[in-house]
């Protein structure tokens, strides 16, 4: 009886002990929660790098696509509709100015024009004979005006008729050179009808195009480098003109550079990479292109403001390399965060690791 209230004690206390064991164990892991969920709250974002902001030189540089064309081309057309009777195209020659290129048939403008020059030669005798009786009175002035203004007429059908012939004469109105023809002798054509195209081999042109925000930027007389594909050469054309005028579908300005080089690399019609050098901007705020966060909005960057991060917006322009202008939402002397974005959140205490400037 003695053993049996002995061991019912002992049972009691063993209980007694483990419960204990189980309250005590339970408090440290609230503790422990609690010093971890403090910790985390207070906790600053270790390993990360800033950069301080100062204003720095821009050296203002844009790349934008251009197209190469001769300095004249034109598409040859005939004037009148007809049978052409000569070809003096030779494709890939060049040929001089007032060249005789197409002749269309003029037959029947040649005899109408034989015909006028009898009738001039007739009508011209007469009037010599009637000059010689107005002035014995043999006639009247009337009829001797009459005879000097039948003359005339002659006179002028047969230059309507010299212009006619002309216009059966498709000649080359520039030194050039002949691209390929898209007809044969003895073909009707009409004045819609593309002959060949004449390029002037001389010079070459480049067509570009400039954001509306640098069109005050660009005049007559600047100096831009361009470099096409296959070719890693830099070419250089000077600005002859601008549209002087936005174009309003594009937003964009029209600008004609000239090219004075002549080399077979630069084909017309070729696609060019035109470096177009502006301003120079000396107090630009260049920040490294990773510390920008981009969002729905805008963009951000972080700052430190008294130690802990602060998420502000910012508007940006240029992008050299590694670097992105900043225009508006910084001041030089800012301290951005540049990695560990992902883990910092807006009131977070900021340890930096590395600060570059």
């Amino acid at each position: 009886m003695k053993n049996e209230k002995y061991i019912s004690g002992r049972k009691f206390i063993n209980l007694i002990i483990i419960i204990a064991i189980t309250i005590g164990s339970m408090n440290c892991k609230s503790n422990k929660s609690n010093t971890s969920s403090t910790g985390r709250q207070g906790s600053s974002v270790l390993n990360i790098e800033g950069y301080v902001v100062k204003p720095s030189s821009l050296d203002l540089t844009i790349t934008i696509t251009g197209t190469l064309k001769p300095l004249e081309e034109t598409t040859l057309m005939p004037e009148v509709a007809g049978r052409v009777v000569k070809i003096n195209i030779l494709e890939g020659k060049f040929v001089k100015q007032g060249t005789l290129l197409i002749k269309l048939f003029d037959d029947d403008l040649q005899a109408q024009l034989h015909k006028s020059e009898a009738q001039l030669q007739i009508a011209e005798q007469t009037q010599a004979r009637q000059s010689e009786l107005v002035k014995v009175n043999g006639i009247s002035q009337s009829d001797y005006d009459q005879s000097v203004l039948q003359v005339n007429s002659i006179k002028a059908d047969i230059e309507v008729l010299k212009v006619q012939i002309r216009k059966t004469e498709v000649i080359a109105p520039f030194d050039g050179v002949i691209g390929l023809r898209n007809i044969s002798l003895g073909a009707e054509v009409t004045p819609a009808t593309s002959l060949a195209t004449i390029r002037a081999e001389n010079q070459l042109k480049l067509d570009f195009s400039v954001s509306e925000k640098y069109s005050s930027q660009v005049k007559a007389g600047d100096l831009v480098q361009f470099e096409i594909q296959g070719d890693n050469k830099k070419y250089d054309a000077v600005v002859i003109a601008t549209e002087e005028g936005i174009d309003a579908t594009t937003r964009n300005l029209k600008v004609r550079a000239l090219v004075n080089l002549k080399n077979a690399s630069l084909v017309p019609g070729a696609f060019a990479d035109v470096d177009l050098r502006l301003n120079e901007n000396k107090n630009a705020l260049m920040v490294p292109a990773q510390a920008i966060i981009p969002t729905d909005r805008d963009k951000q960057l972080i700052v430190a403001k008294s130690g802990k991060a602060k998420f502000v917006s910012v508007i940006t322009d240029i992008r050299q390399d590694s670097l992105v202008e900043v225009v508006k939402g910084i001041k030089p002397g800012d301290t951005i965060v540049t990695t560990g974005i992902l883990f910092i959140k807006p009131g977070t205490a900021l340890k930096f690791s590395k600060i570059s400037k």
